[in-house]
């Protein structure tokens, strides 16, 4: 394996799968078969999940919601979705653990560097939850933050299109793929891959991102594995 010690990324929306809201378990089920897969391979996996299929903070303020409330709202979603996650692994006898920005006795333990790579060398799948525990960051940044903070390998951000084009595939069909981007030219050509704050502290910790298709089965293993699929930014 390429990769010993990898943080994924999950969008919360990733987790609506077909069904436009909230959480499909049928996609859930799919997720955790895949990351079953590079956990068989000894990967040492921890997991940040959005909360956008449940609640966005940003969209709440919009709504009239106070900013930092909602965020909070946020977090509290991040949270919905990682106890879901961490059922989905315990059906496929997957052990893990659930930290997060926001202890929340007894289900969340508080989010420590130590403790997650404690958990992680010990062979439990570490989901960490409740964003950075604080209201206007994303969780783009903490995805960056807590993979910084263990010390991994890269951040895989899964997303539902295979890397990163010139423009959204989805509404573009003239979009092109990059295979390989540094962080410059990303931020130089305005592409969206993370919030500015999450792609800074890659930037300064040397942390690499691979962008890829997570809804492809075994997409995850390649990636792991070292295969040229979606796009590294580095």
């Amino acid at each position: 394996m390429k990769y010993t010690r990898i943080l994924l990324k999950l969008s919360g929306e990733a987790l609506e799968g077909s069904q436009g809201y909230g959480i499909d378990p049928k996609r859930l089920a799919e997720y955790a078969t895949e990351i079953k897969s590079i956990v068989d391979e000894n990967v040492q996996v921890a997991i940040v999940i959005g909360g956008g299929n449940i609640f966005r903070g940003i969209q709440g303020s919009a709504d009239g919601v106070d900013r930092a409330q909602g965020d909070y709202m946020g977090m509290l979603a991040t949270v919905i979705n990682s106890m879901a996650l961490q059922d989905a692994l315990g059906k496929l006898g997957i052990r893990s653990k659930l930290l997060g920005g926001i202890a929340i006795d007894p289900i969340v333990e508080r989010m420590s560097s130590s403790r997650a790579v404690e958990y992680l060398e010990q062979g439990y799948v570490t989901i960490i939850s409740g964003g950075t525990g604080n209201p206007y960051f994303t969780t783009d940044t903490a995805s960056a933050l807590r993979a910084v903070e263990i010390k991994a390998d890269v951040i895989l951000k899964g997303t539902r299109v295979d890397g990163v084009y010139t423009a959204d595939p989805e509404k573009d069909p003239t979009a092109t793929k990059f295979d390989t981007l540094s962080f410059e030219e990303a931020y130089e050509n305005g592409l969206k891959i993370m919030d500015l704050t999450a792609f800074t502290l890659c930037k300064e910790n040397n942390l690499p991102i691979v962008v890829f298709n997570m809804n492809t089965p075994g997409n995850l293993k390649r990636v792991v594995k070292g295969e040229k699929i979606g796009t590294v930014v580095s």
